[in-house]
């Protein structure tokens, strides 16, 4: 007989109903094979009467045995293990190797090897180098929580919590047309704007439908990685051209053109990532006019236009694009807060139609409240009220930041200040490498961050990108202590190592 009385156990502060907690450990019980199959479970009242619960409880957990299948009920016999359940074939766990149940798998599945490890949590008392991202704490919560209220609380918000369309909310998508068309200077309608969640779905939408095995993309010499790994997942081919001051240089495009069919090219126009340099508007022009003649897509990332300090922001290639050739991608996400998902492709309507119908195999659609809120917020003021409001604070913060690089840093990184975005390009000096500074940060509290993305392609530039919008100035003071501290460790290091 097996021992009901000490083996049950109940939590009668857990939410979960009696009836549910012990109907599942008699599962776990029947699985280990501590209760057999075709064994007799005790009478309702014989076992209320042993776990001190109310007879229903039991006849409550027998009745979910029963729809789940684990056991049969016999009438005038009692209930029984079902006799018919296979034996769980499966590995006996002693305390040893319980820590690590489920963190390898019992089947064969493809790992992607081009796709780049996420980073880890973020540990105490450390700092960390980003790449340029905005301060969330700059982020206008209460004005977009009260339009979402006002939003949720409208009578025909019932209409949006169904399955909707794939292109994205239709609200959001006509106000998007009217936005862009007067800040952008694009010439658009509805049918050309498909709602994404974020950039990176643009770009992975248009890699999917542009790009098969083999396929030629140009991109810079440097470039952004996850486009990269993006286009390397549809197993193109990427070809790399040189990025100077002016941009990504056209000319060298152009001798690729001529000797090999090209099917894309993949551009960062307005503060080309990773350099934040401006593409010349000679080289856009030439960049259409070859597009024109070699019928290749530019697909043309432009996700920090809002963000400009000398100058007001250069209107995209897109907006100077008659024949059809580029897909204009662009977010909220680092305007407001990367949380908000809520990006667009600017495109052709045939391009947009499917692009829409793809879009379909992994995200069914957006989120439709959110996506009105920000049709809402941007119709209203608010954002362009937000936008102005931080780019005084990120431009205080560019200033004081290559202020800082050069007054403490000056004998070992090289940049030049950034005309917009929020990150610096800083070289470093060739006598050391960002490898050995990211080890030596560790021991001063500071993640240098995903260098490897910049610096290991072995393309000689020695350079890494460091934001700065996201530091208050007392945050940016102490970033630069510590960095100031590795980088005289790295020195000491070098000349010791030297003599």
């Amino acid at each position: 007989m097996f021992p009901y009385k000490t083996s049950i156990k109940f939590d009668r502060k857990c939410n979960q109903p009696l009836y549910l907690q012990l109907s599942n450990q008699i599962i776990q019980f029947i699985k280990n094979q501590h209760i057999l199959p075709n064994t007799k479970l005790p009478g309702s009242r014989t076992l209320a009467e042993q776990l001190q619960v109310h007879r229903k409880t039991v006849v409550a957990c027998y009745e979910e045995l029963l729809l789940q299948g684990w056991v049969e009920s016999i009438p005038k016999k009692g209930t029984f293990v079902h006799q018919n359940l296979p034996e769980l074939d499966q590995q006996k766990l002693n305390d040893s190797v319980t820590s690590d149940f489920k963190k390898t798998t019992g089947f064969s599945f493809y790992k992607n090897s081009i796709l780049p490890d996420k980073p880890g949590d973020k540990k105490e008392g450390f700092m960390y180098l980003d790449d340029g991202v905005s301060d969330g704490r700059l982020t206008p919560l209460d004005d977009i929580a009260r339009t979402y209220r006002r939003v949720s609380a409208k009578k025909n918000v019932f209409d949006h919590l169904s399955y909707g369309t794939t292109y994205g909310n239709n609200t959001l998508r006509e106000v998007l047309v009217d936005y862009l068309n007067s800040t952008r200077g694009l010439h658009i309608t509805k049918e050309n704007v498909l709602i994404t969640r974020g950039s990176q779905m643009g770009i992975w939408l248009s890699s999917q439908l542009l790009l098969t095995k083999e396929d030629i993309i140009v991109v810079g010499n440097t470039n952004y990685g996850s486009a990269d790994a993006t286009f390397l997942n549809q197993q193109a081919t990427l070809k790399r051209v040189l990025v100077d001051k002016d941009g990504i240089v056209t000319d060298e495009i152009e001798k690729l053109c001529k000797q090999q069919q090209i099917k894309a090219v993949y551009v960062t126009s307005h503060h080309h990532h990773p350099t934040t340099v401006t593409l010349s508007a000679k080289r856009r022009i030439h960049l259409l006019n070859l597009a024109r003649q070699y019928n290749f897509a530019i697909i043309e990332d432009d996700y920090d236009y809002d963000f400009n300090y000398n100058h007001a922001p250069i209107l995209p290639l897109a907006s100077h694009d008659v024949n059809g050739n580029v897909i204009y991608i662009g977010s909220v996400c680092k305007t407001v807060a990367p949380v908000y998902r809520i990006g667009y492709l600017i495109a052709s309507k045939e391009f947009v139609d499917e692009a829409a119908k793809l879009r379909g195999f992994v995200d069914r659609q957006g989120d439709a409240l959110l996506e009105l809120t920000f049709a809402d917020f941007i119709k209203s003021g608010d954002l362009d009220r937000h936008i102005r409001k931080v780019m005084k604070i990120y431009k205080q913060r560019r200033d004081l930041f290559c202020t800082l690089l050069k007054e403490e840093l000056d004998d070992f990184i090289e940049f030049e200040i950034p005309k917009g975005g929020m990150a610096v390009w800083a070289k470093l000096d060739s006598k050391y490498t960002w490898s050995t500074v990211s080890e030596i940060a560790k021991k001063h509290k500071l993640e240098i961050g995903a260098w490897q993305r910049y610096d290991s392609a072995n393309l000689g530039h020695n350079c890494i990108r460091i934001g700065f919008a996201s530091y208050t100035e007392e945050e940016m003071c102490e970033l630069m202590r510590r960095l100031k501290k590795t980088l005289y460790e790295v020195r000491e290091t070098k000349n010791t190592i030297a003599n």
